[in-house]
């Protein structure tokens, strides 16, 4: 039975949607589906979303599109709106010449920002993520590039246009905030910009389902299907190798590291991609399982909409408009007490002209104009990356964040090297995407395995707001610190949990990383070349994917919590993050029966449009995004004839001659820089893009320009730069970076002396006991205390 509206969390909100792309309608779609009344502004002719393949009859001989359907489920539609000083939320996505006044709380939302030297580029999803460092990785080691296609950047966007409103909202203040897809979409190349400083195997392609620094790690054939393997730390190879039968290669020490096996993949998968072969990926899959290595079966779109635990869990709902009915992805923010609804209506073009609003609740107590969520208290039980980055969101926007670690079992992203000289040199101090993630917050080192440790993270947790934790589903219920325990310190608290594939369900144990979640989202299986294996297109992608998601889930849980005085858990299934990207093929899979086919770096509607090569190793993405869009290519190329010819004067008509039109474009590139060529096209208005590589968004003129990349120092690690928010208060810098990450337990005192009240005699009786301390403990020490334990 579907939710009661006014039960939903955000159905006390009034919010207008003015504009058009995916990134506005996805955030508008978050708060609709939750519940909001979202009033959606279009022109007579409607948002041109409406227009996007697939179209689905809706009646009386009229046909829309699927992807804005779901994309627009449970709003109203307008074409003259109502007074913009009646709502809660602007989400404007118009060019500034066209807003109306503005709500107290407004988001500007656009491709690059309000400022900066791209601010008035032409872009598409595409080149908005060439731009951002997230293709140069993936694809050929030669070339060209693999683009995934799709939504995928504009709905990164969309969430943190709703996480930067939601955390506006909390704070009662108005706020005019402005939120660049851009800088949203760099969070995804995060992890190779930090690495490669120090790894530059980092920054380089090595071939189709190849990514430094591990190995393997990608999509494989079996008997039946394919099989999505990650392979990370060497008790998983050593694990990998039994499985497929071959011990021995997991004892080599040539392999003990994941860029050690990199180095050797072809001798590496001449092994075991043949005894893969052998048994089908279910079968491999259930192994994997009882294993708990990270694999999973890569599903095509019709497989995974019928998958029975997706569906056991609503991940999938049924969209309606006018007479047509499919089905989308649902929300994947499932607060347990209010979870979003499953599917809805979009509304016909001006359907609702003429509405009225729903009266004004009481608004929220005004907490000042300083950071929106200052006096929110946070305890992190997160490792790597998807938690720590939800809980970073947190920290830059104000949040009091407090970092628990055990000096046994520290954040794996401070490295998973299991050899003596890493402790004794301290090298865990010394990764820089530990750095990244974990700035802005506290650090304290509890082990919660003992009761004296888990006495004291339930004395923290009485005074804080939320509990972030991505452990194995069965470990706090272990050690007595899962939901209801922690709630019966603290009644009202909201507790993110973040499970691969959420809580319940037979999958409910399965040991995953970002890659694992990509690979069994689908995505995969609609990218790359048609005749390449189902393609990997990121390391981690569902790692910031899911840390994007859990900021909003928990965000939208205290606004509930504070109309109602309730908390409630969040049961985040990490793979249902993905499935937004997917939902171009979702919705085509169940609206039309099939998926369409692979365009690999082509695209459906638009032509040209690919990845070509640049002087000195550059490639550049092009995106002809319609007839308009031709003609100024060929005045930036100086090629009039073509742009006089009338049978490559439409996209049907470009289509017959696509490859010779990529081969000229691509003479043209090569005798120009990445840049060089961007600036001519983008001064006809062609939406083009220089395909960053992770390290080179350092040296990003756009994100130097608005000082995106701020500069701090820390012990072990010495002066660096950070990323910055991907939101900000519109018409100043980003919100500062105002602390490094931690040091193992560096907090120790501050907090549990400072904050719970411990005595220095107290907290050198703990540290002597090794409960609390500042060096990790290495995994020889580990053994021999378990053994003695």
């Amino acid at each position: 039975m579907p939710p009661d509206r006014d039960a939903l969390p955000l159905a006390h909100l009034r919010v207008m949607e003015a504009g058009s792309g995916v990134a506005l309608a996805y955030a508008g779609k978050l708060f609709a589906d939750f519940g909001a009344t979202v009033v959606k502004l279009e022109s007579p002719e409607g948002d041109a979303l409406r227009r996007e393949l697939p179209l689905v009859a809706t009646g009386n001989g009229g046909a829309e599109s699927a992807l804005f359907a779901w994309l627009n489920t449970n709003k109203r539609s307008v074409t003259a709106p109502p007074a913009a000083s009646g709502f809660d939320v602007l989400l404007e996505a118009r060019p500034p010449g066209a807003r109306d006044p503005e709500a107290p709380i407004t988001a500007l939302i656009s491709w690059f920002g309000e400022s900066g030297p791209y601010a008035g580029f032409a872009a598409t999803d595409v080149t908005c993520r060439a731009l951002a460092g997230v293709f140069t990785g993936t694809g050929p080691a030669e070339g060209p590039p693999s683009m995934l296609g799709g939504i995928a950047g504009a709905v990164l966007g969309g969430i943190a246009a709703f996480n930067a409103v939601t955390a506006a909202l909390l704070s009662g203040a108005p706020r005019r905030l402005e939120v660049s897809i851009h800088e949203a979409n760099v969070t995804v190349a995060e992890y190779q910009a930090a690495q490669g400083l120090t790894h530059p195997e980092v920054d380089r392609r090595h071939g189709v389902n190849r990514f430094a620094p591990t190995c393997p790690l990608g999509v494989y054939p079996c008997r039946e299907g394919w099989l999505g393997v990650t392979v990370v730390t060497p008790a998983q190879f050593r694990a990998f190798c039994e499985m497929i039968g071959a011990p021995e290669v997991g004892r080599d020490p040539r392999f003990v590291m994941g860029i050690d096996r990199l180095r050797h993949v072809t001798e590496l998968e001449a092994l075991f991609v043949p005894r893969l072969a052998d048994r089908s990926a279910a079968a491999w899959f259930e192994e994997a399982l009882a294993r708990r290595l990270p694999f999973a079966v890569v599903p095509d779109m019709a497989t995974l909409l019928a998958t029975p635990m997706h569906r056991a869990r609503n991940a999938f709902g049924t969209v309606r408009i006018g007479d047509a009915a499919f089905e989308g992805p649902t929300l994947p923010q499932y607060l347990t007490r209010t979870p979003p609804r499953a599917g809805g209506t979009a509304p016909r073009l001006g359907a609702h002209d003429g509405m009225s609003l729903p009266p004004r609740p009481t608004p929220m107590p005004d907490r000042g104009t300083g950071l929106p969520l200052a006096g929110l208290r946070v305890v992190d039980l997160s490792m790597g990356w998807a938690g720590p980055l939800c809980t970073r969101q947190l920290a830059d926007l104000g949040a009091e964040v407090v970092k628990v670690e055990a000096r046994q079992y520290p954040d794996w992203w401070r490295g998973v090297d299991p050899r003596e000289a890493f402790f004794t040199e301290r090298q865990y101090e010394k990764d820089l995407r530990f750095g990244v993630l974990n700035r802005n917050k506290a650090g304290v080192t509890l082990d919660l395995s003992v009761p004296e440790g888990a006495a004291l993270l339930k004395r923290l947790v009485r005074d804080a707001d939320a509990v972030v934790e991505n452990y194995a589903r069965e470990v706090l219920p272990k050690l007595g610190l899962d939901y209801p325990a922690l709630a019966a310190e603290r009644p009202d608290l909201v507790m993110v949990s973040m499970p691969a594939f959420g809580g319940s369900g037979p999958w409910r144990d399965a040991r995953a990383y970002g890659s694992t979640l990509e690979h069994a989202s689908g995505l995969p299986s609609v990218s790359g070349q048609a005749d390449w294996p189902p393609t990997t297109n990121q390391l981690a992608y569902g790692d910031p994917v899911g840390g994007l998601n859990a900021a909003a889930a928990l965000l939208t849980a205290l606004l509930h919590r504070a109309r109602t005085g309730e908390g409630q858990h969040i049961d985040l299934a990490q793979v249902e993050c993905m499935f937004p990207l997917v939902a171009p093929w979702i919705v085509a899979q169940s609206a039309t029966g099939s998926p369409g086919p692979r365009f690999g770096n082509r695209h459906p509607t638009q032509v040209p449009h690919d990845c070509f090569p640049c002087a000195a190793d550059g490639w550049i993405a092009v995106a002809v995004t319609d007839d308009a869009a031709w003609q100024g290519l060929c005045r930036a190329i100086g090629r009039p004839e073509l742009a006089a010819d009338p049978a490559l004067s439409t996209a049907a008509g470009r289509r017959q001659r696509e490859a010779a039109l990529e081969a000229m474009l691509a003479d043209w590139t090569r005798r120009r820089t990445a840049d060089g060529a961007m600036a001519a096209l983008q001064a006809e208005g062609v939406a083009a893009g220089a395909l960053r590589w992770p390290t080179g968004l350092y040296h990003d003129p756009h994100l130097r320009a608005r000082g995106f990349w701020q500069p701090i120092d820390r012990a072990f690690l010495g002066p660096h730069a950070q990323p910055s928010a991907p939101f900000r208060e519109a018409g100043r810098g980003p919100y500062a970076v105002r602390r490094p990450a931690p040091t193992l337990g560096e907090d120790n005192a501050a907090v549990l002396g400072g904050q719970l009240g411990l005595s220095p005699a107290e907290l050198a009786r703990l540290e002597a006991a090794g409960i609390i301390g500042t060096e990790a403990v290495p995994v020889t020490a580990r053994k021999t205390r378990a053994a003695v334990g």
